[in-house]
């Protein structure tokens, strides 16, 4: 088609800066495929899109010298580091936003219906990856270091399946890209939060991870990765809970206390990312003939 002919068409899907961007208007769907009566929702496929990758990027990490484990503990590493993500992320979810799923536990078990924590996920992580050590014998600390690299992959899918299902938006506002998402009773337009988290909490805390361990000997120093990883996601999770609407169920919460259950649940994260740094600078970096040859 002629670019003359297609202008009227683009311009009419363009809106005005005056005006928010209708949801609707973007033709998303929390559905990816639908097979006979099963759907298959973004939001599983963002939880296995991020494994993949992530699992990929750890063997390209593993494959420097000075690495902590091998290609066959690595494999093994992905089981434990999977379940501990899925059970603790929807226990924490439960405990910390839901506590009223507990009356209802089979509504617990619904992992497709969305609904995880991160700070429940991190923690079921860090417990898997210990016992994954310890079975091992390898250095829990380091291994939390390689690990912490690769899961801001999975928070940025994360954060993206969430925008495809219209959920955990953020406060009103006026911007130009404010969006009205089609679940707010009041209909108006809002931060697109779930997008300046992908940013912040994705690309970026991946760049800054990656240009740590590949320009740099951070990887060297153990607790020096998880701690940039707890104080950049820490740092970016309380900045965007600014401009992010509390969930329904803690407005009250929010309320009483003047911040968000995200943000009260980051200050430890701070706190710790902060002291691993710290200690992780104290001491000197490990040469490449102590640690084991990942081949």
């Amino acid at each position: 088609m002629p670019w003359r002919a297609r202008a009227p068409i683009l311009a009419g899907r363009i809106q005005s800066l005056d005006s928010p961007i209708a949801f609707a208007s973007l033709g998303l769907s929390p559905i990816a495929i639908s097979i006979g009566p099963l759907d298959i929702r973004w939001y599983s496929l963002a939880y296995i899109a991020g494994i993949i990758a992530g699992w990929w990027y750890l063997l390209r990490l593993l494959a420097q010298p000075a690495a902590p484990m091998n290609r066959q503990q690595a494999d093994d590493l992905v089981f434990y580091a999977t379940l501990g993500v899925i059970l603790g992320g929807r226990l924490g979810y439960v405990i910390f936003y839901g506590p009223e799923m507990i009356l209802h536990p089979l509504q617990i078990l619904k992992l497709w219906d969305g609904g995880m924590s991160f700070h429940g996920g991190a923690a079921g992580v860090s417990l898997a990856l210990i016992l994954f050590a310890r079975r091992h014998g390898l250095e829990w600390l380091r291994v939390h270091d390689y690990v912490a690299c690769t899961v801001p992959i999975g928070l940025f899918f994360g954060r993206l399946a969430n925008f495809v299902n219209g959920e955990l938006w953020g406060k009103p506002t006026d911007v130009p890209w404010a969006i009205v998402f089609p679940g707010s009773r009041d209909g108006l337009a809002r931060h697109p939060s779930q997008l300046y988290e992908a940013g912040l909490e994705g690309l970026v805390l991946f760049a800054v991870l990656a240009c740590l361990f590949w320009f740099t000997n951070a990887r060297r120093r153990p607790g020096m990765l998880v701690g940039v990883f707890l104080l950049g996601y820490g740092l970016a999770r309380f900045t965007v809970e600014f401009f992010r609407e509390p969930d329904a169920q803690l407005v009250g919460f929010a309320a009483r206390t003047g911040l968000h259950m995200g943000q009260w649940l980051t200050v430890p994260m701070i706190a710790a990312g902060i002291y691993l740094i710290v200690a992780a600078w104290r001491r000197r970096a490990q040469p490449a003939g102590q640690i084991s040859d990942p081949h």
